[in-house]
């Protein structure tokens, strides 16, 4: 199975469709929330979220749909990226809940070999989350250094590091 994709693998316009989905439950949505500190009760009140609110229930932090998309692209895009370089832009479109299912894509918009080393170059991309009835909630551009076959060559092949188990 491929982990990612070399430089000379990437073709603008491609569009890889990340699977599986993933189904966003309340325990996801309160413990993303809890690690990283961020107890606004519109995530983490349903009280609160019924009354006070136009949504009148709990809304998934959009910091983890974003990375939900992210992981659920390194398969597909940045599984043999040298470097993670910028995220250019990041707009949540939608609101999500609990019990959404997001599914992700990402399309390949321009890539460029490096201009001071050899082995690698950098793929423009877009990844965008939608729920299971096809509402896109994110999308984000991203830049991603990921190196060409010689580099991987160099460095082991497909999975380097990988021992050898000993009998």
């Amino acid at each position: 199975m491929q982990f990612g994709r070399y430089y000379e693998e990437f073709e603008v316009g491609a569009v890889y469709k990340h699977w599986p989905g993933k189904t966003v439950t309340e325990y996801d949505d309160h413990l993303f929330c809890l690690l990283t500190m961020n107890h606004h009760p519109l995530h983490m009140d349903a009280h609160y979220a019924a009354e006070t609110t136009d949504f009148g229930k709990n809304v998934v932090v959009g910091n983890y749909i974003y990375s939900l998309l992210l992981g659920m692209s390194v398969p597909d895009v940045s599984g043999k990226a040298i470097a993670n370089l910028e995220i250019e832009s990041l707009r949540h479109i939608k609101p999500t809940f609990h019990g959404d299912t997001i599914y992700g894509e990402t399309e390949v918009l321009d890539k460029t070999p490096s201009k001071s080393k050899d082995d690698r170059g950098v793929v423009y991309v877009e990844t965008r989350g939608y729920k299971q009835d096809g509402t896109v909630v994110c999308v984000f551009r991203r830049k991603v250094m990921v190196p060409k076959r010689s580099y991987g060559d160099a460095r082991g092949g497909e999975q380097p590091g990988r021992p050898e188990p000993k009998e």
